[in-house]
């Protein structure tokens, strides 16, 4: 058996990553993502620019053990000084990290016209800051910044940028696609020129941006020609258009071939499992909406809607899905919608703990109410608790936990410009009927609006079932136009999480928006208690 090439995997989340528009890590999160880098077995963490910023600066003091490498982020020194007496480079040592990366001009164009000084000083700037990483026991990388668009106005100069690291010392000359503009089968060739023109494959790494939506493909062109480190962020985070995206690389190269045959890397079958949760992981302290069409890991990447599909799945899951969803730890799910047919229907029904024989009418009844009400305006794609509510009804096995008599809310501003929300709920629980009222209002007296004082007011005063409503919470609130003019309707997809970690989703459609809030709220408290009580 042939023995696998070693693939080296640097993230730079904690840098690149943070250049995303609208991302600003604190220190505890870039600690607690560095945590999860190095359980997902990442080789080099490149945790931020020192003296850059508070944050980044507080993270080194700070940072946590890895068996990952830790490495700092800066630039080669300036023109003018020695490189050991440049601050900025002295502050990306004052770091600590074992490994130190530096970015420097590679395209004759950047040298002249972003830095204004001649192409040879970029050489000894280049020479003179590796040299200095490497005496003082680091290290080194270098990031050559524009590679790609350097090497082909410029080929000689690009190439010489490089040679000058390596032979000052640097373990990695890292080829930088800066602008995200190069394709897959040009970044091929010139990896195999670089390599061919004596650097060798075993120092070179590849960093690529997502502007045309190639980075990951132009990241495995380069592994393909030559190259052993490969470059990314979780989720693709970056400037622009973003960074190559490990949570799809790092599956590709450990299940897909040729790369799978041909190389190991430092992910661990354990760590695979654990990309899909590392993922939302990070959307949820960005809080984001996770990207539900992600490769490998998005909430779709394994959805099966049309009834062909599913019919085919239950047979066989590799009729339709190019990996098991488990290796990667994610989940298959056949969701209800109007094209569905009944063997999504008994799939969905079967996950709920419903078991429906084939050609039990009840299956019919189930479908054809779905598609009136979908064509009403409602979805059942992604609101699979108001889905299983639905199918109850008409199986007959619905509890019946308490029933809304009326509800109201009200929004009242003062002279002062200061809102308040009201609600009043009156439910009948157990023959008792029951009024509540509730003020919307957080710790420091604002206003969190109609929609959270009718959740509050719900859930207030339900009997016996209050208590099993207490580590309940709100995680996501999303609001659709599905149609326009005067007869506009809304529809509500309500996003729910408890303190076991379980997440469901429920649906409301009305032409009021708090009407149909309300709708999807009430449903997803039945969810709850129907689990909580453990119906079956």
């Amino acid at each position: 058996m042939t023995q696998k090439e070693r693939l080296f995997l640097y993230d730079t989340t904690l840098r690149d990553g943070q250049q995303t528009q609208g991302v600003q890590f604190s220190t505890a999160e870039k600690k607690q993502i560095a945590q999860a880098l190095d359980h997902l077995g990442i080789d080099y963490i490149e945790g931020g620019w020192p003296g850059a910023n508070p944050t980044d600066s507080a993270f080194f003091d700070e940072a946590p053990k890895t068996r990952a490498t830790m490495a700092a982020f800066g630039m080669t020194k300036r023109a003018g000084r020695s490189a050991a007496n440049d601050d900025v480079l002295a502050a990306v040592l004052n770091a600590g990290t074992s490994a130190v990366c530096l970015v420097g001009k590679s395209h004759d164009y950047h040298v002249r016209e972003a830095l204004g000084i001649s192409l040879e000083d970029n050489l000894e700037n280049i020479r003179a800051s590796i040299a200095h990483i490497v005496a003082e026991g680091r290290e080194a990388l270098f990031d050559a910044e524009h590679f790609f668009d350097g090497y082909r106005d410029n080929a000689d100069y690009a190439l010489a940028c490089c040679r000058a690291a390596l032979e000052a010392g640097a373990r990695w000359i890292v080829l930088c696609d800066t602008n995200g503009g190069s394709q897959p089968s040009e970044v091929a060739r010139v990896v195999r020129a670089v390599i061919k023109a004596g650097l060798p494959g075993d120092h070179l790494g590849i960093h690529t941006h997502n502007d045309t939506e190639q980075a990951v493909a132009c990241s495995l062109a380069a592994v393909e020609a030559g190259v052993r480190q490969v470059q990314g962020t979780l989720n693709g985070l970056g400037e622009r258009c973003g960074n190559a995206n490990l949570t799809t690389l790092i599956p590709t190269l450990a299940l897909k071939e040729p790369y799978k045959s041909q190389f190991e890397t430092g992910v661990s079958a354990d760590g695979l499992i654990d990309i899909t949760r590392i993922s939302r992981m990070l959307d949820e302290i960005l809080n984001r909406v996770p990207n539900k069409q992600a490769a490998f890991v998005g909430a779709s990447a394994f959805a099966h809607k049309a009834g062909l599909h599913a019919s085919a799945i239950l047979k066989d899951p590799s009729t339709y899905e190019h990996i098991d969803p488990a290796v990667v730890g994610n989940a298959r799910i056949i969701p209800m919608s109007n094209q569905a047919g009944q063997s999504n229907l008994r799939k969905r029904l079967s996950d709920a703990g419903l078991e429906v024989a084939k050609g039990d009418p009840a299956l019919v009844r189930i479908l054809e109410r779905v598609k009136r009400r979908e064509a009403d305006g409602y979805s059942y794609d992604t609101a699979q608790a108001s889905f299983e509510l639905l199918a109850r009804e008409e199986l007959d096995s619905s509890p019946s936990f308490f029933d809304v008599q009326r509800y109201k809310v009200t929004v009242e501003r003062t002279k002062e410009q200061l809102s308040l929300s009201e609600a009043v709920v009156v439910v009948l629980v157990d023959g008792e009927k029951r009024l509540s009222v509730s003020e919307s209002l957080d710790e420091s007296g604002s206003d969190r609006g109609p929609v959270n004082a009718l959740a509050q007011a719900l859930r207030k005063d339900l009997g016996r079932y209050s208590a099993q409503l207490d580590d309940m919470r709100l995680v996501d609130f999303k609001v659709r136009i599905t149609q326009g003019g005067t007869e506009a309707v809304t529809r509500v997809i309500i996003d729910s999480e408890d303190g076991a970690g379980y997440r469901w989703s429920t649906v409301g459609v009305s032409a009021n928006i708090i009407d149909a809030s309300f709708e999807a709220l009430v449903d997803a408290i039945r969810w709850k208690l129907m689990r909580s009580s453990g119906v079956e």
